[in-house]
Parts: C-alpha cells; structure tokens; sequence
C-alpha cells in the first residue's frame, strides 16, 4: 500500500513497461497480465497473489480505456461479447478466492504447451491464408470460464486463452480482439472485487501508479493498429506472440515443471 506519493524517477520504468504492455495488449488481445506480472514477480519479487491483484488493478484502468477505444473503431461482436462475460467472471472470480488460498500456477506451464501448440498452429494457418474467410466462434461459455479462471489463478491467461481459441474457431481477428479486450474489464472489475475482499489494498504500490499511467496512455493505440492491420499480419502477429510469451512462461516455470 502507498505511504506517500511515489517519485516521477520511482515509476518512470513502470510508465514504461505499462505502456508497451497495453500497445502489444491493446493491438493483439494478449501479453499485458504475462509482462506485467512477470516484472512484478521476478524483478520486483512481489509475492504471487499479491503480483496477481496489482497486475488486475491496472488492469481495470487500461481494459476501461481500451475497452472505450475498441467500441469507438467497432471492433466489438456484442453478440460474442454477452456470452463471454458470464462465464468469465465466474471463472475469474473463483481463482482469485483459490491463488489467495493455495498456488494454483502449478498447472500454468501445461497450459502454456498447450498455448504454444495453438500458436504454431494459428501461425500455419495464417501464413497458408490466401482469401480471409471468417465465423461466429460457436464454444464460448467453457472457453470464457477457463480463460477467467486462469487470469486470476496463473496471473494472466483470459487473453491468451480467449483470443487464441475464438481464432482457431475462425472468428474474426480485429473483432475477436476488441470482443474480448472489452470483455476483460468487467472480468478484472470483478477479480479486482475479489481480491481486495481477501488481502485488501496492499496491491496498491508506486509500480501499479507507474502500470496504471503508461497502460491508459498506450490503450488507443492498441485498438487502432487492431482496426488497421490487415487480417493475415494480425494472425501472424497474434501467433508469434502466444508461442513467444508461453515459450517464456515454460522456461520460467522449467525447475520446478
């Protein structure tokens, strides 16, 4: 919790990294909570749980933000959107009480191979695409409660999980990101409830002011480049950053896996 009111020189890094996070975020529809998370836990050593609802924090702020700009580019399926959110927060709110009880990261590198076959098999699917030919994603109820359950418990996942699988299904990639970045504020609203219902505002450091201020300024931008890039870059965006992000996670996670 904050004592006193951070230093421009104490969250000028975290401005940063909160910034670039959002762009990938906002423009991909994945890789905030992974970076985010990963700083606060590895280089700042901040426990878990705690790394967890810092990270959801922010995140209300930039999912608010990016959530605005995807309606105002019309990137949102509201169709897509209403039977996400459901579930989502069902799945959300759950592992937010389960990582503030037991660590529930331990399945997160299986999860990650699984996200890594799932990019290389997007990637594929991209680099053969000639004529974009996309669908409504038809299985979204499971896929939103494992997607809310694993951002809370693994500290990141709705939007690896999500949006990679509403592409295997043939959604539509400027529309499934913008559905389901739009889709995570009122997720991390409800997982934000949660936590601080169960370790209070010690999340609230100079690092989440940082996150928090280049994250809302980056937020436009990502919505942008996901209304501009053409369908086939943005695929092939979106894969390399899945098989990157959970190559990385595995890697992390090797000692103990």
């Amino acid at each position: 919790m904050l004592d006193s009111l951070p230093t421009l020189a104490e969250i000028a890094p975290f401005i940063a990294i909160g910034f670039a996070a959002q762009i990938v975020d906002g423009a991909l529809g994945m890789a905030f909570g992974v970076i985010t998370q990963t700083l606060l836990v590895s280089v700042v050593g901040v426990p878990p749980a705690a790394a967890s609802a810092s990270v959801h924090l922010v995140e209300l702020f930039t999912t608010g933000t990016s959530g605005i700009s995807h309606i105002l580019h019309r990137n949102v399926n509201w169709g897509l959107f209403l039977r996400l959110v459901p579930t989502g927060i069902v799945g959300g709110v759950t592992g937010a009480y389960v990582l503030s009880s037991i660590d529930a990261s331990i399945a997160k590198p299986y999860v990650m191979i699984y996200l890594t076959g799932i990019g290389i098999y997007l990637m594929i699917r991209a680099i053969r695409m000639r004529k974009p030919s996309f669908e409504d994603p038809r299985y979204t109820a499971p896929l939103a409660l494992a997607g809310g359950f694993l951002d809370a418990a693994g500290g990141g996942g709705w939007g690896p999980v999500v949006t990679s699988n509403l592409l295997v299904q043939g959604g539509e990639p400027a529309k499934t990101i913008g559905t389901v970045n739009t889709a995570e504020f009122l997720l991390t609203l409800s997982i934000s409830v949660a936590f601080i219902s169960t370790i209070g505002l010690s999340a609230f450091t100079a690092a989440t002011v940082g996150l928090i201020i280049g994250g809302v300024v980056a937020a436009p931008f990502g919505a942008l480049f996901a209304k501009r890039i053409k369908p086939r870059a943005l695929l092939i965006a979106v894969s390399a950053v899945l098989i990157a992000t959970s190559l990385f996670s595995i890697w992390k996670a090797w000692p103990v896996f």
